[in-house]
């Protein structure tokens, strides 16, 4: 039973860790996140292995940021790996250098608008200006989307709102921050349930610890698609 717009989080210690897991969930599992965390235990050989081996497709979640000509440099690198998404801060620069650097290969470049754990007063210790937060979040996408993302990363909070801007048509919106009926928020502070983020726009769901840290992981996996079956 398996639908890709579910991405599970292989946010473990290294590759071998992440391989394991990737058995675990088996068949029900199609589309895998791979992050900065393991970066260093072997993601980027997980990310290819789960690609050619296992015929999985494979968000890489750096969130690069840079001036502009290391961005393209580095994703023009990446794209070599033949994944599939790979997000970058949405700073429409970034974005630009990103599709510069993917240009010629079937990478998507997703755009972080605002990261699912912060809020205002967050954002009010970085400096970032002041407004409303779901309006900030709406306006860093339309300038990403502006700027050639072929998505965004957003909250399932923001999703719908997304959804319907004009710069959004034929884009992707990814959704972290996604907590099942019952699980524990972690660091998250603007959630949803997978249901409710699929209904209100979202294309692909990221769910990690409630995946991973689950007895039964492929148990908790299977649930949620049983909650967005169709959706």
């Amino acid at each position: 039973m398996s639908d890709d717009r579910l991405i599970a989080a292989l946010d473990v210690p290294n590759a071998l860790q992440g391989l394991q897991l990737a058995r675990q969930l088996g068949d029900s599992v199609s589309f895998y996140k791979i992050g900065l965390g393991m970066l260093t235990g072997g993601g980027l050989a997980l990310a290819n292995e789960l690609k050619q081996d296992h015929g999985k497709r494979i968000f890489l979640d750096m969130k690069l940021f840079d001036i502009g000509a290391t961005v393209e440099a580095a994703v023009h690198g990446l794209a070599q790996y033949d994944l599939d998404f790979l997000t970058v801060h949405g700073d429409p620069h970034v974005v630009r250098a990103a599709k510069e650097g993917a240009s010629g290969k079937g990478l998507k470049i997703l755009a972080v608008t605002i990261l699912t754990s912060l809020d205002r007063a967050d954002l009010d210790a970085s400096l970032i200006k002041q407004g409303d937060l779901h309006e900030l979040v709406l306006e860093r996408a339309a300038r990403a989307f502006d700027a050639g993302a072929d998505g965004v990363i957003a909250s399932p909070q923001e999703a719908a709102a997304i959804r319907a801007l004009p710069e959004a048509e034929g884009r992707l919106i990814v959704t972290p921050g996604v907590r099942p009926a019952g699980a524990a928020l972690g660091d998250q502070k603007r959630v949803a349930s997978p249901a409710q983020a699929i209904a209100d726009g979202a294309d692909h769901i990221v769910v990690g610890r409630p995946i991973w840290q689950a007895a039964n992981p492929r148990a908790a996996a299977d649930a949620i698609l049983s909650e967005i079956s169709g959706i």
